[in-house]
């Protein structure tokens, strides 16, 4: 009985197959030597390639200004009134203005904003750069311009190839704005307040100029946007006030309208309303893409890889049909 139970116990024997089944790393070091030409015109291929597509990018030239809250230190008589007034304030309808920080979040948001960006590609005339520039010329300083998409002769736009029938030959806002944003760039640094502003182009002509114009272009328009708000409090309140009796709030809506007055008086004369110019933009004279030498190792290691892949494969075939 126990010879019974010792053998229904005894663990099966291992199958002689399993042996073959394992790597042997020295057929594997032997088939990568023997498959080293091939592996070596692989990566050969895909570094003559990498090399001839990263000499065939433009330069890309980055330009940027680094810029501060402007109304950062003046906030604070806003401030400290909306604090004393801000419950009457409500009671009369009247924004007294909002702090700093939530100006500069607005500009932010207003920099990126579809109807500001294709506003502001309009204003400067930067449809043609953006949507029909077929290179940069460094000698002559001027733009190439793709004759199939626009006549600079007649000034008139050309449907590109395969256009929808009802598509419109300019370009669209909604297409101006993806083609101006990918170039764009905002950043702001959470620790201290201050924006990074930087615009890419194939032209560093083009980086500064459209550089220097979006901080001109957005303090504009919160300095617009400022003025009417004024206007409209302070015609509010003077209409309240010829309608009220009471002399408590009589004396309120004068403090009201003195208090406008005084942000009116500054916006005017104010030309960097939400952002004061740190470090102006210039034109670049160094190049800020693309990366050759990064391209050029990436395709040598791809073109390496591939080529180990190769070589491993065949010497798998090879295994099976053994």
């Amino acid at each position: 009985m126990n010879s019974n139970l010792k053998q229904h116990y005894q663990s099966p024997p291992i199958p002689p197959m399993a042996a073959d089944d394992e790597i042997d790393l020295r057929e594997l070091f032997a088939a990568l030597w023997q498959g080293k030409w091939l592996i070596i015109a692989v990566t050969f291929v895909f570094v003559v390639a990498g090399v001839g597509y990263s000499l065939h990018l433009p330069n890309i030239y980055k330009s940027e200004a680094l810029l501060a809250p402007a109304n950062e230190k003046s906030v604070g008589g806003l401030a400290s009134m909306a604090d004393q007034l801000g419950g009457l304030a409500s009671l009369a309808g009247v924004n007294l203005g909002s702090n700093g920080g939530s100006e500069t979040q607005i500009a932010l948001a207003t920099l990126k904003s579809r109807q500001f960006i294709s506003e502001f590609v309009h204003a400067n005339q930067l449809e043609v750069p953006l949507m029909a520039a077929e290179a940069w010329d460094q000698e002559t300083g001027e733009w190439k311009i793709d004759s199939e998409r626009y006549n600079p002769e007649t000034k008139t736009w050309l449907k590109p190839e395969g256009a929808r029938v009802n598509k419109p030959a300019a370009p669209t806002d909604w297409e101006l704005y993806k083609a101006f944003s990918k170039f764009l760039s905002i950043n702001e640094q959470k620790d201290n307040g201050l924006v990074t502003i930087s615009f890419e182009s194939e032209s560093p002509i083009m980086a500064q100029h459209v550089t220097e114009k979006l901080v001109a272009a957005i303090n504009a328009r919160m300095k617009a946007d400022k003025l009417q708000e004024t206007n409209t409090n302070i015609a509010y309140l003077r209409q309240q006030l010829e309608n009220t009796t009471l002399t408590q709030m009589q004396n309120v809506f004068y403090q009201l309208i003195e208090e406008q007055t005084k942000t009116l008086m500054l916006a005017e004369v104010q030309d960097e309303f939400v952002f004061k110019t740190v470090d102006p933009a210039i034109v670049p004279e160094e190049k800020a893409g693309p990366k050759r030498a990064l391209i050029c190792i990436l395709a040598t290691l791809l073109g390496g890889m591939l080529g180990v892949a190769i070589v491993l494969v065949r010497f798998a075939f090879r295994q099976d049909e053994e």
